[in-house]
C-alpha cells in the first residue's frame, strides 16, 4: 500500500482505537476502556502504533518496552485490508522502536484459539514457545 502510514496514537484517539478494536481485534482485555488506552498513551506515548491508509485507521499494535521485555499486544488489522502488508508494517515499526530502545526480543501475546493470528505471527518470523505459560491475577476491583 503506497499510502500506508505508521504513527503513534494520541490520547484524544483512545475512543477511536477502542471502536476499531471492537471491529478488528479478537477478544477483549481488562484494559479495553478509555482509562486503559489513555493511561497507556500517557505513560508511553510511542507504544500504541496506528496504521493509516488515506488518514483512516486500518491497524493497531501495542509495542511496549519496560526496559527488560519488548511486549507486543493488540495487533489488529481492518478485516477488509488483511493480507496487504499492514500487519507487517506495524511489526517492522515496533521492532525498530524496540531496537532503538535497546530491546533484544519481541514477545507477542496471541490468543490460543486465534489460528489466523498464529499464521500471521509465524509468517512474520515469530515462534511459539510452548514451555511458558501466562499466569495472571486481576487487579481491577469488582
Amino acid at each position: 500500500m503506497d499510502d500506508l502510514r505508521i504513527r503513534a496514537a494520541r490520547i484524544d484517539e483512545a475512543q477511536a482505537v477502542l471502536d476499531f478494536w471492537a471491529l478488528a481485534a479478537e477478544g477483549t482485555s481488562v484494559s479495553d476502556d478509555l482509562a486503559g488506552v489513555r493511561g497507556l498513551i500517557a505513560r508511553d506515548p510511542g507504544a500504541l502504533l496506528l496504521a493509516e491508509v488515506g488518514g483512516v485507521l486500518t491497524g493497531t499494535l501495542i509495542a511496549g518496552f519496560d526496559g527488560w521485555r519488548c511486549s507486543l499486544y493488540r495487533l489488529a488489522v481492518h478485516p477488509d485490508l488483511r493480507r496487504r502488508g499492514v500487519a507487517g508494517a506495524l511489526l517492522a515499526a515496533a521492532e525498530e522502536r524496540f531496537r532503538e530502545l535497546g530491546g533484544r526480543r519481541g514477545d507477542a501475546m496471541v490468543l490460543e484459539r486465534n489460528e489466523v493470528a498464529h499464521r500471521a505471527w509465524r509468517a512474520a518470523g515469530y515462534e511459539r514457545e510452548d514451555h511458558w505459560r501466562r499466569w495472571v491475577k486481576s487487579l481491577a476491583g469488582g
